[in-house]
């Protein structure tokens, strides 16, 4: 088998879906970095690609992913009941209603304070200032102060962008992921060190999970299956898998933006629509730009894939941008339409950009519930907000991983939510 892992630079998102395409749909075989993988895809493999007496993650992921993305000790490199343990501290966060409904909260008044500035200097890169935004109030509702000083969450933003930035380039990017980690672990596992003191001084012997009251707190008090506590630095990984990905949500902002500008109908979906318009879009959002390509694990032992036996160790990829713009699941996948989602929710293992499964049992993404709701807060609000879009490049270049508009999305002349001043739709490219 021909190595792929230069196609795989060179076409990004498209590498698997035009493999699949050549493959008449049926598994790939292929080879990645000098190693056989095969890549699946369809709703059947992501539910057998979840279950863990297929897939395993222990020594999954490169060093290189996790020393930007994910970090050493994290979540997601764990199996079984210390994966389900750890798991359970994340599931508690992020999907419990009123958390959600307390950072969605968090966020909108983070977002009107900004809307004002920009206003005010009359031009935002929506990119960089929905990180902001979203920085700042997760920070807040997860208990991660922000370094003292007025660039503070600014400088926290930009860090957590590079890690989500820089994981899957071997170029500067990369390496500006590894200082931003290395920064934010050393800064967080004070914190953490600092709240454990501060519990044992206010309840001594009393600490634990059911009196955390912020992530922060429930990562300090949290043990594993083995009843251990988390060394700082590994908490320290573990609050930054939970603010992280909350920031990661800016890029679906962008993405908003670059919907309500290509196909300005939609601005008026949002406007005149209410919580299930804003849900629809936010899910359509999600499954028609690109975002994670796909993911990847490790064959068990005795992993069997329609009757016929994988070695254990094989990499394993799972078609995640595929798998969302397939037709046999979309009826014309590549057009932005958020009434596919009104009165029908998405099933759990169809709609996969952030990839599919039971949540509370396998390796799907504990935070999906807050991205949809952070995101079904925002869009309404950019929707109501007038201003131009100035001569710009709004490409999305599918062969960088992960992809954005390039120039971020800028917005010029930017008015109060209230102004009846139109958007202006002056040239880009």
């Amino acid at each position: 088998m021909i190595d792929n892992t230069l196609p795989l630079l060179v076409k990004g998102y498209g590498w698997l879906p035009d493999l699949r395409r050549r493959s008449d749909d049926g598994p790939l075989w292929t080879r990645l970095a000098g190693r056989s993988a095969l890549a699946l895809h369809g709703t059947d493999a992501v539910r057998w690609f979840y279950d863990e007496r297929h897939v395993v993650r222990q020594d999954a992921l490169p060093g290189p992913l996790l020393d930007t993305l994910f970090g050493r000790g994290a979540v997601h490199t764990l199996d079984g009941e210390s994966h389900r343990t750890r798991k359970a501290m994340f599931l508690t966060e992020l999907k419990d209603p009123e958390a959600v409904h307390e950072l969605t909260g968090l966020a909108a008044t983070e977002w009107d304070r900004a809307a004002a500035r920009w206003a005010a200097r009359g031009r935002a890169v929506l990119f960089d200032e929905a990180a902001e935004v979203i920085t700042r109030a997760v920070c807040a509702w997860a208990g991660v102060a922000l370094p003292e000083g007025p660039d503070g969450a600014r400088q926290t933003a930009a860090d957590l962008v590079a890690m989500v930035d820089g994981f899957a380039t071997a170029g500067p990017r990369h390496f500006r992921a590894r200082r931003a980690r290395h920064r934010q672990e050393a800064r967080i596992a004070d914190l953490v060190t600092t709240e454990r003191e501060r519990a044992r001084a206010a309840e001594p012997g009393q600490e634990g999970p059911g009196s955390a009251s912020t992530a922060l707190a429930a990562v300090a008090a949290h043990r594993d299956a083995d009843g251990t506590r988390l060394d700082p630095r590994t908490a320290a990984v573990e609050v930054l898998n939970v603010v992280r990905p909350t920031v990661a949500v800016s890029w679906f902002v962008a993405f908003a933006a670059h919907a309500l500008h290509r196909w300005p109908r939609q601005r008026e979906f949002l406007v005149r629509g209410g919580a299930e318009e804003a849900v629809a879009f936010a899910h359509e959002v999600r499954r028609f730009y690109p975002f994670a390509p796909f993911v990847a694990g490790l064959a068990a032992e005795g992993a069997r894939w329609q009757d016929r036996e994988i070695p254990a160790g094989t990499m394993v990829l799972l078609d995640l941008y595929g798998l969302n713009h397939d037709e046999k699941l979309w009826p014309d996948p590549y057009a932005f339409d958020p009434d596919r989602f009104l009165g029908r929710p998405p099933e759990r293992d169809t709609l996969v950009p952030q990839g599919g499964g039971d949540p509370a049992a396998g390796h799907r993404c504990p935070g999906e519930d807050v991205t949809v709701a952070l995101l079904a807060t925002l869009a309404p609000r950019l929707a109501r907000l007038s201003y131009d879009v100035p001569a710009q490049d709004l490409t999305i270049p599918l062969h960088r991983i992960p992809t954005r508009p390039r120039s971020g999305v800028v917005l010029a002349n930017v008015r109060s939510p209230h102004s009846e001043r139109p958007l202006g739709a002056a040239a880009t490219r």
